[in-house]
């Protein structure tokens, strides 16, 4: 069990009768005691705080009436202390529970709050945390690498009875600063991007959205891809052409390998090392390892790319390959990016999972409560 949970002895006794010995009648004296453990849980609680904010007056003087002020609160003259709407964000956003869900836990204790008020509360918070979201943007925004990702969902409009697709977009970043920022945008144009990546000189790696292109073309952020991305297009491409699916994924076991190779040699390491020493590691044993599996692999793609239909799974893999092959490979000429775009990916994954659950956005506040409250 989790040495930081709350121990909460039950010591079992025998009584008096239950120690008397049943051939002389003596008690009996304790010589040891059994240790078990199990886990258990108590519901949380809802409770009321009562602020009491008192008035002094002088006695002497007129008008020298002062009152005690009152900490500041998450929303001003809000109902919601610090504690239940932490609970509620991290419901609805880390655990994807729907906020008509959390209305009927709610009401199951005793407390009637509609839906459209825990809405309230949920733009209130992010209107509190905005000034975090601002600063983890531009730490973000200082890293050398960003990877970035996107997924759609479902926008509403109440009013106007309509429903469309937006976008949420991921931005991770690297050692320096590993937070993961969000952004809303209404459509899935490079503008959301472009926005929000401005200033950035460094990394990018995402995947082959052309959507990104405008920001490669301006010279300060430089492309990585996703060979993940690259894998799963030969993985589909075994439907239709087992055999060279298999050479090529063959190809992607033996980098995987190495990366894996790289992590138990970093695993060695004392744990104060610094980023630049194991980046030394990446690059070195990349270069020594992953860069003859590259060339094997381009030789390989040369050969067989005359002999498949463009438009086929095979002739889609192959082709995406060699139109991002710099892209693609250019981790290992640096021991501070990553083969893929996992963790960006991972992220995203959050975001189907509560497609599940019904997860969509209203018009009003444009999105803004997400990237806020997920940050």
């Amino acid at each position: 069990m989790p040495k930081n949970l709350r121990r909460e002895p039950r010591v079992y006794e025998l009584t008096e009768a239950e120690r008397r010995c049943p051939q002389c009648g003596e008690t009996r004296a304790q010589i040891s005691a059994e240790r078990s453990e199990q886990l258990d849980y108590v519901p949380a609680t809802l409770f009321v705080v009562e602020h009491v904010r008192c008035t002094y007056a002088c006695p002497h003087c007129e008008g020298q009436v002062v009152t005690a002020g009152k900490p500041a609160q998450p929303i001003p003259k809000g109902l919601p202390g610090p504690g239940l709407l932490a609970h509620v964000i991290t419901e609805k956003y880390a655990d994807h529970i729907p906020l008509h869900r959390q209305e009927r836990r709610l009401a199951r204790q005793g407390v009637e709050l509609s839906r459209s008020t825990l809405c309230d509360w949920m733009a209130g918070a992010a209107q509190s945390l905005e000034p975090l979201y601002d600063l983890m943007k531009t730490l973000v925004l200082l890293c050398g690498t960003i990877h970035t990702d996107d997924t759609s969902v479902k926008l509403r409009d109440s009013e106007r009875k309509i429903k469309a697709l937006a976008r949420l977009w991921i931005y991770f970043g690297d050692h320096l600063y590993p937070y993961n920022v969000f952004d809303f945008t209404r459509s899935h144009k490079r503008d959301g991007p472009s926005l929000f990546l401005k200033g950035f000189r460094g990394y990018l790696q995402a995947d082959a959205f052309s959507g990104y292109d405008g920001i490669y073309a301006g010279g300060n952020v430089v492309e990585v891809g996703c060979n993940a991305h690259a894998r799963r297009k030969f993985v589909e491409a075994q439907k239709t052409d087992l055999t060279r699916a298999s050479t090529a994924l063959a190809y992607y076991r033996q980098l995987y390998a190495i990366e894996k190779q790289i992590k138990a040699e970093l695993a060695k390491l004392p744990e104060d090392a610094n980023e630049p020493t194991r980046a030394a590691i990446r690059l070195r044993v990349r270069q020594e390892r992953a860069v003859p599996v590259w060339e094997s692999l381009e030789k390989w793609l040369k050969e067989e790319r005359p002999q498949v239909l463009p438009k086929s799974p095979m002739g889609g893999a192959i082709g995406y390959m060699k139109n991002h092959w710099e892209a693609l490979k250019r981790y290992t000429s640096s021991g501070y990016l990553s083969i893929d775009n996992n963790v960006a990916e991972q992220h995203m994954k959050t975001i189907a999972t509560g497609r599940k659950t019904g997860f969509s956005l209203g018009v009003r506040p444009a999105g803004r409560p997400w990237p806020c409250c997920s940050a």
